[in-house]
């Protein structure tokens, strides 16, 4: 069994609490590195690429530098999604050094959320600043500045125009702002620096009413998620673990994925058949509708 993508949670702690994520209910959770090379190197033989997160802010792990060295050793293909509040405090060094790293996502929807009233400029220029010198460093790395927080897959924030100033202000280039993501989520700015849009969504909760008993999904198929506690979910939206399928500090992950549950969950997708109460109730199934392009959270 192999997978696109798989979502190692480091931590489920964050220094911000943005609109898009909701709070997390669970105990704080931090992996220890060698936790965490314990995991990879199990999860690596089954995997295409590794994101540093679930839910939580990677780059808050006290040992997020060896994380990166391990990562690094073990020739992994790491995505990683930060707020990026904490870019200045490691240095561009330390990620423009770690060949590891494939893509870096930075969350730009996230400091209105949390700072409505503060100049954004100076959160900006460290991105842009860094992303500038990755161009030159790293032009194989791709960046994108997410915007995940559109009312709807043709519209437009007030508070994006700012920041998409201030970025195409920066970079002295000009950009068709005309976003349609249900047809297009990316724009490129220069060399492998994208804009990324896409609408709201809502996490899926068992408060939530059933939807359908009949869809597909991308989950155990294209990606698994794994919790800092250890514990494997089928995706990247089961932020509470309410499909537990395993654990990979008690047991190995080549035992997960041969469990009961996971193939039941997984032959019920190829039979668009949802076999979780969770799934059930997940809106976001129904954007791998047929009639659709299929896509994936990048």
């Amino acid at each position: 069994m192999r997978f696109f993508r798989t979502y190692i949670e480091i931590s489920n702690i964050c220094n911000l609490q943005c609109t898009f994520c909701p709070e997390v209910e669970r105990d704080n959770k931090i992996l220890s590195s060698e936790q965490f090379r314990k995991i990879l190197k199990e999860v690596l033989p089954h995997t295409d690429q590794v994101c540093l997160h679930l839910m939580g802010e990677p780059l808050a792990h006290p040992e997020f530098e060896k994380i990166l060295q391990i990562c690094n050793e073990e020739k992994a293909v790491i995505h990683l999604t930060t707020n990026g509040t904490f870019l200045s405090k490691f240095g561009f060094e330390t990620f423009l050094k770690a060949t590891c790293l494939r893509q870096i996502n930075f969350s730009l929807h996230s400091f209105k959320d949390n700072f409505p009233d503060k100049d954004i400029r100076p959160y900006l220029f460290d991105i842009l600043q860094f992303s500038k010198e990755a161009l030159v460093a790293r032009p194989e790395l791709y960046i994108n500045y997410r915007l995940w927080n559109l009312p709807s897959t043709t519209g437009n924030k007030v508070e994006n125009q700012e920041i998409i100033d201030h970025i195409t202000e920066f970079f002295q280039i000009a950009v068709n702002e005309k976003v349609d993501v249900a047809l297009n989520k990316s724009k490129n700015l220069l060399g492998r620096i994208y804009f990324h849009f896409d609408t709201r969504f809502d996490w899926p909760s068992f408060n939530d009413p059933i939807r359908s008993e009949h869809g597909f999904c991308h989950a155990l198929s294209q990606q698994i998620g794994i919790h800092a506690d250890g514990t494997v979910v089928p995706c990247c939206f089961d932020k509470e673990a309410g499909i537990p399928l395993g654990n990979v500090l008690e047991q190995s992950f080549e035992e997960v994925l041969n469990s009961p549950r996971l193939k039941k969950i997984r032959d019920g997708f190829q039979k668009h058949k949802l076999v979780e109460d969770l799934c059930k109730r997940c809106t976001y199934i129904t954007r791998f509708d047929k009639k659709l392009a299929p896509t994936l959270p990048l």
